[in-house]
């Protein structure tokens, strides 16, 4: 895949996230972006891991995927974060 569709794929699947997950007030387009991209990553690096589908290029398939490895790193984040500023 080139840089842009990265960018592309990671800002969509990052804003899914967000949505997901309720912190999409708490972040803009580049950490939607940076969000997605690494949770991409991650994503694809447990399927992989796990025997199924990676992030291929711009597909449906690497969409969900980046979109649940996105999931899983603000869900990381948030466990990190909560006790920190008082909110449970």
């Amino acid at each position: 895949m080139t840089v842009l569709a990265w960018i592309i794929l990671g800002g969509i699947a990052g804003w899914l996230a967000s949505i997901i997950m309720r912190t999409d007030a708490e972040m803009g387009i580049p950490a939607n972006i940076i969000v997605g991209i690494v949770g991409a990553l991650i994503g694809g690096w447990l399927m992989t891991l796990f025997g199924g589908p990676s992030v291929t290029g711009f597909n449906f398939v690497s969409l969900i995927v980046a979109v649940l490895g996105s999931v899983l790193l603000l869900w990381i984040v948030r466990g990190f974060r909560t006790p920190l500023s008082g909110r449970y």
